[in-house]
């Protein structure tokens, strides 16, 4: 399929998206949100293990365009962050992990996105805002996802002030994995969706959905959800093949489907 305001590329078990609106600084303009959210989908029904989030230009993406809310209608920006809040939960709803490749900037709604990724590794010359505290619309939508990641002081630091802070700070804080020099940013990047798919397609889209599922419950609830979901979980046939191969001291080969995509075996 081909998109107006992306770029995909395949390779092996990885697909890679990218946001290619440099001119618009990769904007989160309305059908570019449609369009990303379409793009995903599609993915998780392909071969494809594991996903990689990029952009083209000097900034990463520099959230919502403004011009689809000036002199809106309270129908039309609500319809916007909606369609918004769609795009990142599609990126933890399909089965397969995704890496946001960090290059540049990442700002309001583009940090949200960063925030909404799995993982993420950024160049170490990158650096992340949330600026509506320093200006006239709060960034509030953007506050769930990056709240999430790294907690409410430092959440709320940035949202409050508007400041940007650099990668190096952004991995300590939990926000991105890693910040790495520029020149070694796809090799990075790359090692680290290769590692994060290996092993069982079904049991990673498993584990993917049950972390979005208990992550924010309280513990007792969150224990009750995992206790269940493991017990299902290892009467699956990667499961079970996984523990012989283990036993018999041989290598797997997992052959299960994940729900909503494919696995290799």
């Amino acid at each position: 399929m081909n998109y107006q305001h992306l770029l995909l590329c395949t390779d092996g078990p990885i697909t890679t998206v990218t946001l290619n609106r440099p001119d618009k600084r990769n904007a989160l303009a309305l059908d570019v949100m449609r369009e990303l959210t379409q793009a995903l989908r599609a993915i998780a029904h392909t071969e494809a293990r594991g996903v990689i989030l990029a952009a083209n230009g000097p900034v990463f993406s520099a959230g919502h365009n403004f011009a689809d809310m000036a002199g809106a209608t309270l129908e039309q920006t609500r319809e916007l962050f909606l369609v918004c809040t769609e795009m990142m939960n599609t990126l933890q709803d399909i089965p397969q992990p995704v890496v946001a490749r960090v290059h540049a900037l990442a700002t309001a709604g583009g940090c949200q996105l960063v925030a909404s990724c799995d993982l993420a590794v950024a160049a170490d010359s990158a650096s992340f805002a949330i600026p509506g505290g320093k200006a006239g619309l709060f960034c509030h939508t953007p506050l769930v996802a990056i709240a999430r990641n790294i907690g409410r002081k430092r959440a709320l630091e940035m949202a409050l002030t508007g400041d940007a802070i650099d990668a190096a700070t952004a991995a300590d804080w939990g926000l991105i994995n890693q910040a790495v020099p520029l020149a070694q940013l796809e090799a990075a990047t790359l090692d680290l969706i290769q590692r994060a798919t290996r092993g069982s397609a079904l049991s990673k889209a498993l584990g993917k959905q049950g972390f979005y599922q208990q992550v924010d419950l309280p513990q007792d609830q969150a224990y009750d959800y995992a206790v269940e979901r493991m017990a299902t979980a290892a009467l699956t046939p990667d499961a079970q093949e996984g523990i012989a191969a283990f036993l018999e001291k041989r290598a797997a080969k997992y052959v299960q489907v994940p729900e909503g995509g494919s696995a290799r075996s």
